[in-house]
């Protein structure tokens, strides 16, 4: 019996592309495929019929070696007989004993290894019936002995695989020139700019993760008055390059001046809640901060975009505006984008779908006036039933939910993420509707104040406002919310 190997295969394939085997013989598993590669057919004779040789079974092979282990007593042990030779058509009489000192044999084939060790390559046992290819085998894989052997100084390389195996690079054997490493990743083409994330906190560190692995922008830079945080921050995230796949460079600094001119910059700096206080109580001590950064900002990038995180959102959005002198389209705050999140999401819970396949947006204000028009609230064009009105006031508490559950600080995940898709939707000059906090000016009949309503985003900030048809008490609600911000603003002018 005879255990027949790719490479047996291999040489059938340079010749008549016929393997003859004993009714005895076993193919290997590996022999099999490199069969089925090349094109060669695996004949077997002396009165065994057709039916194929047996495979090695798995449960005899060494695992990751493809080396035939043999069930029963070692030969030389004294305990039990090596069966003789079985007589083999077509394939010569059987060989001799094997050359002396063929166990230092070395290849540096891998997969040439594998083969001779489990097809009875020399070193295991004298006197083991081989055919001439076998043979051929050990001569050009590096038998001892044989001039001229891989592994010997002078000699000559083994033959190029062909084709390339699957089976091979299972086995661990060396993979074919061109196939040892995976093809790089295709590099971006079109990233530019730098976008600058004022305020280290959880919010910062989300927004400027989600921006770098955007991989759509030269630079992210992350500001805050604690500069080794910011740098800290960066660094931690300049880490994760490798493991997110992504060549935007991540800086931190402390001031805004020295993160450099920008094209977009998220302003997540002020003072966060803590359990019992509202996004309101915080207008007077965020609007100093907010202020200073976006007249620095605007100083020092005059075509920035400005995205407005810090509460109350809606105050501060037109705060910020008001203290940069830059055009209203450039300035918007994130909240519709967040709240409609927290909405779809706890929609969701309900069984009304997929989160992310719920039609919905949250306009108004970022807090008791949220409004959530649910005549346009849908899975796929088709109404959701239910009791929506109990998603809404929960939608609207949610921010207060987290700060109570957490203990100290707000809910950072969400919002650093909302606000990273409205900065790469701009990038990316979408031209996709979100609900934004922008200047209305005249749309729902409001006028002069910052109110979250549908934006179609470019480029450049704010396209246009889409107005969209609502219920006639949707529109109220609405209006009404745009007035408690107004009346909100009124009381932080005397504070300015």
């Amino acid at each position: 019996m005879s255990v027949r190997g790719a490479s047996d295969v291999e040489a059938a394939a340079d010749g008549s592309r016929v393997l003859r085997v004993g009714p005895g013989d076993v193919v290997t598993p590996l022999a099999r495929e490199r069969a089925q590669d090349l094109g060669v057919t695996i004949e077997v004779g002396g009165g065994a019929g057709n039916a194929p040789p047996p495979a090695v079974p798995p449960s005899r092979q060494v695992a990751g070696s493809g080396t035939t282990q043999r069930s029963g007593p070692r030969p030389g042990s004294g305990t039990a007989q090596r069966p003789g030779p079985v007589p083999q058509t077509g394939s010569g009489p059987a060989a001799g004993p094997a050359a002396p000192g063929a166990r230092t044999g070395r290849s540096s084939n891998g997969a040439a290894r594998a083969e001779r060790s489990s097809s009875g390559a020399a070193g295991h046992g004298a006197g083991r019936p081989t055919s001439p290819a076998a043979r051929a085998e050990r001569s050009s894989n590096g038998a001892a002995g044989v001039p001229g052997a891989v592994g010997i100084p002078g000699g000559a390389p083994p033959p190029p695989v062909r084709p390339p195996s699957g089976a091979l690079f299972r086995r661990g054997a060396p993979l074919p020139p061109g196939l040892a490493s995976a093809p790089a990743r295709p590099a971006r083409h079109g990233r530019t700019g730098r976008v600058v994330v004022v305020g280290a906190g959880h919010v910062g560190m989300i927004t400027a993760m989600r921006l770098a692995e955007a991989d759509v922008f030269d630079e992210v830079v992350l500001v805050d008055i604690d500069e080794g945080r910011a740098k800290g921050i960066a660094l931690d995230l300049t880490h994760t390059a490798p493991l997110a796949g992504f060549a935007t460079r991540i800086r931190g600094s402390g001031t805004v001046e020295g993160a450099g001119s920008c094209d977009y910059a998220v302003i997540t700096a002020g003072r966060p809640r803590t359990p019992g206080m509202s996004r309101s109580d915080l207008i007077g001590t965020n609007a100093a901060i907010v202020g200073d950064v976006a007249s620095t900002l605007a100083a020092t990038s005059p075509h920035v975009v400005l995205v407005v995180i810090t509460n109350p959102l809606d105050e501060m959005t037109q705060h910020a505006w008001q203290a940069s002198g830059l055009p209203s389209h450039r300035v918007l705050g994130m909240a519709g984008v967040l709240d409609t999140a927290r909405f779809q999401a706890l929609a969701s819970l309900t069984g009304a779908g997929r989160a992310d396949r719920i039609d919905a947006l949250a306009l108004g204000s970022h807090g008791e006036e949220m409004v959530v028009p649910l005549s346009r609230v849908g899975v796929g064009g088709r109404p959701i039933e239910g009791d929506l009105d109990a998603v809404v006031d929960r939608t609207r508490g949610s921010g207060a939910e987290v700060v109570g559950l957490l203990s100290s600080g707000s809910a950072f995940m969400a919002p650093g993420m909302s606000a990273a898709r409205m900065v790469l939707a701009m990038a990316a000059d979408s031209g996709e509707v979100m609900p934004a906090a922008v200047l209305a000016d005249g749309q729902y009949g409001i006028r002069d104040v910052y109110v979250g309503l549908p934006a179609r985003l470019g480029r450049d900030g704010v396209r246009e406002i889409v107005e969209l048809p609502l219920a006639a008490d949707e529109l109220t609600a609405l209006r009404t919310a745009a007035d408690r911000i107004r009346e909100r603003l009124a009381d932080l002018a005397p504070a300015r």
